[in-house]
């Protein structure tokens, strides 16, 4: 299988690539390098005011944390360190074209409580090392502002050059301290919204259970009970009658065990415990109105929770075949390459199938990507359509 992603730029890719676009400096004095003389000049009331103020935060929070007033000290200070930072992030957006994607907020735990959000707010690193960027720049603001101004007035005819050799010390300080960590940050986030998924899926599901017991099993279960109480009071009278009605009864249990069964099959269903997914797959491929024909190569089994997943989206893949596809025929592949279990169904129906066709495949590519898979459409006009899962394999022992 191929598939390609597009991955989202990183704050660190795309502050090279605004280098790359920045005009070279010459003997004209460009917009550009007046920019840049203008945040060289600025590093210095910028640094004093930063250095100034997280010495005064850090030593004053560190001397006072033998009370039960330096550490809560520590931890309000950081909002100030990340505004900070903000400040810094802004001014190099807007003086050195350099992007800098803002972190994320600081998160406290959803309990609150005065100990969970010291604890956050003393580890954030954003904050720490928005910390460190202010106290190490003090000297560095002291010698740019000074070759700077020097430069305006002695060297200015080498000026361009000299401000573009700064300023690239400065956002090579930018980039290292005060960008987000691109991978994490993305990480974290996409972690959020999978997790957000996955419990809206979990309440789905539950209501879908519990809809299914109170509509089916168990209205069938009340209305046994009360035929059977009726025939209780009519054995005396007419054992007649009340022989019809158990063997009624007796109907209704069975009615009533199918649909139990039919809903444990929903939940999990027993070949897939007993026997693995390659039979269980092969059991729902001969429950699909189209034939379909099955290939299943897995030397070992995965574990149960990347079965069941594999199970329930071949399973909803098939229904949406048998009901929009008006495919003949339609094949199944499920293998294994490395640290990835893939599986593969295709049909030579009318195709045009979309993720946001309304048939549930965004909600079935949404369930995968949460626990860290791919899901891959390829559904023309005309057929035949393609789709192509990737789940995370994990081995049966990990379980």
């Amino acid at each position: 299988m191929t598939e390609s992603s597009p991955s989202s730029p990183g704050a660190v890719t795309a502050a090279a690539d605004d280098d790359d676009r920045l005009p070279p400096p010459g003997s004209t004095f460009g917009a550009q390098t007046w920019r840049e003389v203008a945040h060289l000049l600025a590093n210095l009331p910028m640094a004093l005011a930063g250095f100034v103020y997280v010495t005064t935060w850090v030593l004053t929070g560190s001397a006072l944390s033998v009370t039960v007033i330096g550490l809560p000290l520590l931890a309000a200070g950081m909002a100030g360190a990340r505004l900070l930072g903000r400040w810094e992030r802004a001014r190099a957006r807007a003086l050195l074209r350099v992007r800098i994607e803002e972190p994320s907020p600081l998160r406290h735990r959803a309990e609150g409580g005065f100990f969970p959000w010291l604890w956050t707010s003393l580890r954030d690193p954003v904050g720490w090392r928005a910390a460190l960027y202010s106290f190490m720049r003090l000297p560095w603001g002291v010698v740019t502002f000074a070759v700077t101004l020097v430069s305006l007035f002695v060297l200015w005819p080498v000026l361009p050059w000299i401000a573009r050799g700064l300023t690239n010390a400065d956002r090579a300080m930018v980039r290292g301290l005060l960008s987000p960590s691109d991978e994490l940050e993305r990480r974290i986030e996409e972690l959020e919204s999978d997790r957000g998924i996955v419990v809206d899926t979990a309440a789905a599901d539950l209501r879908r259970i519990e809809r299914d017991l109170h509509d089916g099993a168990q209205a069938r279960l009340v209305a046994l009970a009360m035929d059977l109480g009726l025939a209780k009071e009519k054995l005396l009278e007419d054992p007649e009658a009340a022989a019809r009605m158990v063997d009624e009864a007796h109907g209704e249990v069975k009615i009533a065990l199918q649909e139990l069964r039919d809903l444990a099959r929903g939940i999990h269903p027993a070949i897939l415990t007993d026997r693995g997914l390659g039979p269980a797959l092969s059991a729902l491929a001969a429950r699909c109105t189209v034939p379909v024909t099955v290939t299943a190569e897995l030397p070992t089994r995965p574990a149960p929770a990347i079965e069941g997943i594999a199970y329930f989206t071949v399973s909803e893949l098939l229904q949406n075949i048998s009901k929009h596809s008006g495919a003949r025929s339609a094949s199944l592949e499920l293998w294994r390459s490395e640290h990835r279990l893939l599986l593969q169904i295709r049909d030579d129906g009318r195709g045009g199938a979309r993720l946001d066709g309304g048939s549930g495949l965004a909600g079935l590519a949404e369930r995968l990507g949460a626990v860290d898979g791919l899901f891959v459409l390829d559904s023309p006009e005309g057929g035949p359509t393609s789709v192509t899962a990737e789940l995370p394999w994990r081995d049966r022992t990990d379980a």
